[in-house]
């Protein structure tokens, strides 16, 4: 299926791995032309030298809890391309924890990169100029722990849902000027930032197996089982789709 991604450019944030890292690889895939950004210079330019790239690819250190990273991140595509289609914005998770351990100053770090820097990116992306006829797309990239909390995921169940609702807010805003927002869901995807959270628990394998039990497909996903939904849900292919939070998780959640 062709999504209608050549010649169009796109970011792609947290994408020196796991699912930022897959996203980037199925746009470029389709032909796009990307800005890959994350906040390890050798890592995202190693990720750049991976991708598969028939069109442009630029890689740019950037921390989204820089209140300026996103501004440079649009003037780079700008730039590089002399346009902005949207993007992927992929967030690493936040530090793993109960409520009753997790210090005050963990909050506010995490809400500064994952509510803040997700919520600065999505709007830097959707007030650059375009044309409504072509379209705005930005995809962010959560966890099922919008719709269900997670044990052992405390900041992540407490800052995920309020993101996912400034992305539904966004996308009744933007809506009218042609502009889409959509969130991502992702449950047990095979990334290393899940084998760590399975590590976490003392028995790894144990933890999986208990994960694998509950999801209907009773398997882990891969990152590019991810990264095509990614791309397809940011690309013109689906132009009617907004306000959307669409799980990708093997039929994990327990919810509609």
């Amino acid at each position: 299926m062709d999504c209608g991604l050549n010649g169009r450019s796109y970011i792609v944030t947290g994408a020196s791995s796991g699912l930022g890292f897959a996203s980037a690889q199925a746009l470029a895939a389709d032909g796009a032309d990307l800005v890959i950004a994350s906040r390890d210079q050798e890592r995202i330019d190693d990720a750049a030298a991976r991708l598969d790239s028939p069109a442009g690819v630029r890689a740019v250190v950037a921390d989204l809890a820089d209140e300026s990273a996103a501004q440079r991140l649009v003037a780079t595509a700008q730039e590089a391309y002399g346009r902005l289609d949207g993007a992927v914005i992929s967030v690493g998770g936040p530090p793993a924890g109960r409520v009753e351990d997790t210090s005050e100053q963990q909050w506010r770090d995490a809400f500064e990169s994952v509510f803040l820097g997700g919520l600065r990116m999505a709007r830097a992306v959707l007030d650059t100029p375009f044309d409504p006829a072509s379209g705005m797309a930005v995809t962010l990239v959560l966890s099922s722990s919008v719709k269900s909390p997670i044990p052992g995921l405390a900041i992540s169940n407490g800052l995920r849902p309020g993101l996912a609702m400034a992305a539904k807010t966004l996308a009744d805003e933007y809506g009218p000027r042609g502009g889409r927002v959509n969130v991502l869901l992702p449950g047990r995807i095979d990334t290393d930032r899940v084998k760590s959270l399975d590590a976490g628990t003392g028995d790894a394998e144990a933890s999986k197996a208990k994960a694998e039990a509950v999801i209907p497909l009773g398997r882990y996903g891969t990152p590019e089982e991810f990264g095509r939904v990614a791309a397809f849900v940011t690309s013109p292919a689906a132009s009617y789709l907004t306000g959307i939070a669409i799980p990708v998780d093997g039929g994990a959640l327990r919810t509609l």
